[in-house]
């Protein structure tokens, strides 16, 4: 009878724990009208998305901003790709530049990192993972668009 009791709080108590778990935040930043835009992979797939917007993550000890992009490879379904820019990136950035990113600099390294996986990833079935912004990311796709 005992055990039974131990087993009744922990259910009541994984109910209560996920009742209580922290929802992600809302996304923020969107544009008032959404825009479809395409992108044409070097993978051999178009790539219909829309940027649904922004939020800040935090995973682990790493935190960062998670832009949202609603992705369709056939026009038919869609997926939510999350394209996670650390702090640390960020940072590391700026502090070998001496400057801030603005907002716009930090959602182009985001923007780019998404093509990026476009063109990399073999198949839009991949396309359901995260992609991942690391600092040395953030330094060569800022290079490139001539942000210094």
């Amino acid at each position: 009878m005992r055990l039974s009791r131990g087993l009744e709080y922990l259910d009541n108590r994984r109910v209560f724990d996920r009742w209580l778990s922290r929802k992600p935040q809302p996304l923020t930043g969107a544009p008032a009208i959404r825009r479809q835009k395409t992108y044409s992979g070097q993978s051999g797939y178009v790539y219909q998305y829309y940027y649904e917007g922004h939020r800040p993550y935090k995973r682990d000890r790493n935190g960062g901003t998670e832009h949202v992009f609603d992705v369709s490879a056939d026009r038919k379904t869609s997926i939510a790709v999350s394209v996670l820019l650390s702090d640390a990136a960020v940072e590391d950035w700026e502090s070998r530049h001496g400057r801030t990113l603005y907002a716009s600099e930090r959602y182009a390294v985001a923007k780019m990192a998404l093509f990026q996986a476009f063109d990399e990833r073999p198949n839009p079935a991949a396309m359901s993972a995260e992609v991942l912004v690391r600092a040395a990311d953030v330094e060569a796709i800022l290079i490139t668009l001539g942000i210094e």
